[in-house]
């Protein structure tokens, strides 16, 4: 019997599987032919800690050592613009990020096309870092294997059932026993608990759209940083030689594999036009994502309130790439019984327990 049935391949799937497999025998289960195809394999992949809400930050901050250490961070920063009519929302958000004051100036120096006859302020932090994605998923699969444990893609679940020994999960192809369940299956972790019995938390999948535009003409974006407006109604960032820009949409979808709307990134990329000295004439791509949510914008971690066999990693949001080190060891610890490393009180707000 298998100590740890993980379902789902995304980074918070993986990334316990790379702790637990140290406390027993673990397999996991992606529906998708590889690891980290949908919210994790279309994350913008950047580290800023202080992005989310105060146990989210407590994650990310936590998070920072193994970051460094697996070498998936580079420079990049961080600068939100403000404009005249939205001085709120900066301010809020400045606080917020702990950004620094810049002048505009200095602004205009770090990203060259913002439009200064309305932007009027900035915030910058030249310790946001971008994350090589791919990278930090492998570095969470090789430790996995290397202790063992079984990664089995291609492997939609179909059917779950409680027994008094334990768990069986069921795909297509083949039947597994295990004593514990790992719920990490992003947009469908409530379909998962429902499956199994378990009452659902109410999380809520939110579609994100990006598009990549050509830079524009003559400039190396190279080093330009992340770039927000107040209030988040849209993003940039470099790609490649080119630009990424969001329109941080927050729409409600059913799980699936999810695309852009066309009018959704047209709507986007006009805000993104009314802030800067270039337009956007075509585009080289486009994509979307889901970022799934429990009620309160936290991410969920630990066992079930009503069946500890039966546990929550879930509601990563768009902070899973950046807090997976150490929300993943916050559940080995809590399996485990270890003192966790980040502070009772945020434990206990990531905690499933809050919504019973």
């Amino acid at each position: 019997m298998i100590d740890f049935l993980i379902i789902g391949g995304g980074i918070a799937g993986i990334s316990a599987a790379a702790r637990l497999s140290a406390l027993g025998s673990v397999t996991l289960l992606e529906s998708e032919d590889a690891l980290a195809y949908h919210a994790s394999g279309r994350s913008a992949a950047l580290y800023e800690r202080n992005y989310g809400k105060p146990a989210t930050v407590a994650l990310n901050a936590a998070s920072y050592d193994y970051h460094k250490a697996a070498e998936v961070l580079s420079p990049r920063g961080l600068m939100l613009l403000g404009r005249a009519h939205d001085q709120a929302a900066f301010d809020e958000d400045f606080a917020q990020m702990g950004l620094e004051r810049i002048t505009l100036d200095e602004a205009a120096a770090h990203f060259p096309i913002l439009d200064r006859a309305v932007i009027t302020q900035a915030g910058f932090d030249d310790r946001a870092q971008d994350i090589d994605t791919d990278r930090l998923v492998q570095a969470f699969a090789r430790t996995a294997r290397a202790n063992g444990a079984r990664i089995v893609t291609k492997a939609a679940v179909t059917a779950i059932s409680r027994g008094t020994g334990g768990w069986a999960v069921s795909s297509a192809t083949e039947t597994y026993d295990a004593k514990t369940i790992v719920n990490a299956a992003g947009g469908w972790v409530d379909q998962i608990a429902q499956m199994a019995g378990i009452a659902p938390l109410g999380f809520t999948p939110l579609r994100r759209s990006m598009a990549r535009i050509p830079a524009p003409d003559g400039m190396d974006v190279s080093t330009w940083p992340m770039v927000f407006s107040a209030g988040e109604t849209w993003y940039a960032k470099p790609d490649a030689g080119a630009l990424i820009v969001s329109p941080a949409d927050e729409d409600l979808v059913t799980p699936h594999d999810v695309f852009a709307d066309d009018m959704v990134l047209a709507e986007g990329l006009a805000r993104f036009e009314e802030n800067v000295t270039m337009s956007v004439t075509r585009l080289l791509a486009s994509w979307a994502g889901m970022r799934t949510f429990a009620p309160d914008r936290t991410l969920v971690l630990g066992p079930d309130a009503r069946d500890p066999a039966f546990i929550w990693c879930a509601g990563q949001g768009g902070y899973g790439m950046q807090s997976s080190p150490a929300a993943s060891q916050l559940l080995a610890d809590i399996i485990a019984g270890r003192t966790p490393e980040i502070p009772v009180e945020m434990v206990a707000a990531l905690s499933p327990s809050r919504f019973t």
